[in-house]
């Protein structure tokens, strides 16, 4: 009887063990699933403030057209940057993509100031508007994104998370442009 409930005993315990073990490497998944749909979450929120700004800006370039016809190679790089935007498909893609944009709309604004009609147009002015509460959306979501995408990348690299997150990938981080270090020049 000794032999037998020593044996019941260990396997008990092995038991314990493994249903521990278990429970750990499941808490440890679990929190790398929840941080990786965070940087999702965060995500689709920078590209719901992506499409608002994307759908701005036809009507921004038409109104600009109205009043700026020669001014065509900043048009058209607004609406070559747009198309781009409107095919990238990964994360990647469309941050460099949108960082194109962001650069194309800065020389747009540049060109803008050089007409004073344009500037005082009422439907401008309103679009104008729309589009700088957008960036600004556009810069609290990329904020709350890259926090969300770090957070995610600092913990599956971290011990013991590290050897588990096999299949977890980083999330790419949303930096500006090199050119956005530099201001647009507005000459008169």
């Amino acid at each position: 009887m000794k032999g037998t409930t020593r044996i019941l005993i260990v396997l008990g315990i092995v038991v314990v063990l493994a249903l521990l073990g278990f429970q750990w490497y499941v808490g440890l998944h679990n929190r790398m699933v929840a941080l990786d749909e965070g940087v999702k979450t965060a995500w689709a929120q920078v590209e719901n403030q992506l499409q608002r700004r994307f759908d701005l800006i036809p009507n921004l370039v038409e109104t600009v057209k109205g009043y700026a016809s020669h001014e065509s190679q900043v048009l058209i790089e607004v609406t070559q940057a747009r198309a781009s935007v409107g095919g990238a498909r990964s994360p990647a893609e469309k941050i460099e993509a949108n960082n194109q944009l962001t650069g194309a709309l800065a020389r747009l604004l540049v060109v803008v100031e050089q007409y004073p009609d344009l500037k005082a147009n009422a439907n401008f002015i309103a679009l104008q508007d729309e589009l700088s509460g957008t960036e600004n959306r556009i810069a609290v979501e990329r904020r709350r994104y890259n926090e969300a995408a770090q957070e995610y990348n600092t913990t599956i690299r971290k011990i013991p998370y590290s050897f588990f997150a096999g299949g977890f990938e980083r999330a790419p981080l949303f930096e500006a442009a090199a050119d956005a270090r530099q201001a647009p020049k507005v000459k008169f």
